[in-house]
């Protein structure tokens, strides 16, 4: 199977080559998990629980994290799917400090991750295709219907990553808040986003392929393909985005709470 991206139109990627490229970044992004779990399970002393020789223990932090999410609260105590819908899902409680920031987040989180969940429904496809299971369409077929739902979330998506722009330009607090840093990780995202649709743009010589040559589309998808490996899942432990998964865990712990 010979996918989009590559070097040219006569080297492209196969199948095999661009799971290589997936598992390297998920190596990468476990590798980083395990090592923010262990810092995290050194933390856990405040509930009786000694590191030992001075090192967090990963599965010392789910199990106390666990506990915890399964302990009765007399301060919040709310539902754990009230807590999942509205406040890990729909974020309600940046709707209470700021509904412009709650847009951008729910644009950017939800834009991220939805187009996260329909990669791995098209490898999932892939692979059921792989195995020798016969579906009623092919994944060529599927990767078409998928096309306007990643159309519509990559929009989603870059409206909210231009709002985190907007504000970090116009509104001195955030501006005055916001370091270097903060500014490569917005560009990540921007330049992924950017380059899926001009690659796609590209190749079907839609308004992003700003007209350029259709030889240029096989390399536009394979620059849009690593970064995106790279930045999206291998880099996400080592980086402030890693509150995509610590926020969710603390709110589940707390329940809910503040």
């Amino acid at each position: 199977m010979a996918y989009f991206s590559g070097l040219s139109e006569t080297l492209r990627l196969t199948f095999v080559q661009i799971m290589i490229f997936s598992a390297i970044a998920i190596v990468i992004f476990l590798y980083g998990m395990i090592g923010n779990l262990q810092k995290w399970g050194a933390g856990v002393t405040g509930y009786g629980l000694e590191p030992k020789n001075g090192k967090g223990s990963a599965i010392r932090f789910l199990k106390t994290w666990w506990a915890q999410v399964n302990e009765e609260s007399h301060i919040h105590g709310k539902p754990i799917l009230e807590v999942l819908i509205l406040d890990i899902l729909f974020q309600r409680r940046i709707l209470k400090r700021s509904p412009l920031r709650w847009f951008m987040h729910l644009c950017i989180f939800g834009g991220w991750m939805t187009l996260f969940a329909l990669s791995g429904l098209m490898f999932a496809v892939e692979m059921t295709e792989k195995i020798g299971i016969e579906l009623p369409f092919t994944p060529a077929e599927f990767r078409e219907w998928l096309a306007i739902p990643n159309y519509i979330f990559g929009y989603i998506l870059l409206i909210g990553v231009i709002i985190a722009v907007i504000r970090r330009l116009f509104i001195s607090e955030v501006r005055q808040a916001t370091i270097m840093y903060d500014w490569i990780l917005l560009a990540g995202v921007f330049i992924i986003t950017i380059s899926g649709f001009i690659a796609d743009g590209i190749r079907t010589g839609f308004i992003w392929g700003f007209g350029l040559d259709p030889s240029t589309a096989p390399p536009a998808a394979l620059f849009h393909s690593i970064i995106s490996l790279l930045f999206c899942i291998a880099y996400v432990p080592y980086s402030k985005y890693i509150h995509v998964i610590a926020t969710p865990l603390a709110i589940l712990a707390n329940k809910g709470g503040e």
